[in-house]
């Protein structure tokens, strides 16, 4: 008999601690992730930040912005060069090689990649990068880069002076935490 009750209530607690505990240790690790997401998404959208506006924009001096109606032949400035259509915005020859972005709509080509496959492919800072890599495995990215003038969060039909970028990380739980700034013609 003390043996019967003995066994039934050590089942009961192996049954509280089995639902009630355990299921608190996958949680635990959560703010762990969104720490590790949030360095990831301010390191990302800062370096996405400070790339140039539009393919078309002046890299020397940002004398002339696109769109910008001024023809200085002596300075090889151009009249009304356009910045890019929205539907022609997106990833360039370079793939997912971050070396060869030089505007915000370059990084759409890093839509729906992992973090590790992201840290891989670049090569200029890969030395600052390599021990990070084990941190943010499982994490993925979502970029997202369109016109949005009158700055409502939906994309415009036609070019503006301002571009809102968007990235989603998502932890290894599947949580997504989204980031956004808006990038300026000037």
């Amino acid at each position: 008999m003390e043996m019967v009750i003995g066994i039934t209530a050590f089942a009961v607690a192996l049954t509280l601690i089995s639902s009630l505990i355990l299921p608190q240790a996958s949680r635990s690790v959560e703010p762990i992730l969104q720490a590790r997401a949030a360095q990831l998404g301010q390191s990302l959208l800062n370096e996405i930040s400070g790339r140039a506006f539009d393919e078309h924009s002046d890299r020397a001096g940002g004398l002339l912005r696109c769109g910008e109606d001024a023809d200085r032949p002596e300075d090889g400035i151009q009249a009304d060069e356009l910045c890019t259509q929205p539907a022609a915005l997106g990833c360039e020859e370079g793939g997912t090689n971050k070396d060869l972005y030089d505007d915000v709509d370059d990084y759409l080509c890093l839509d729906g990649l992992s973090a590790a496959a992201i840290f891989n492919a670049a090569t200029a800072d890969a030395s600052l990068l390599k021990d990070d890599i084990a941190l943010y495995q499982g994490f993925m990215l979502g970029v997202q880069v369109f016109y949005d003038q009158n700055m409502d969060g939906q994309a415009d039909a036609g070019i503006g002076n301002l571009k809102l970028i968007t990235l989603t990380v998502t932890t290894p739980m599947g949580q997504p935490i989204v980031f956004s700034t808006y990038r300026g013609n000037y």
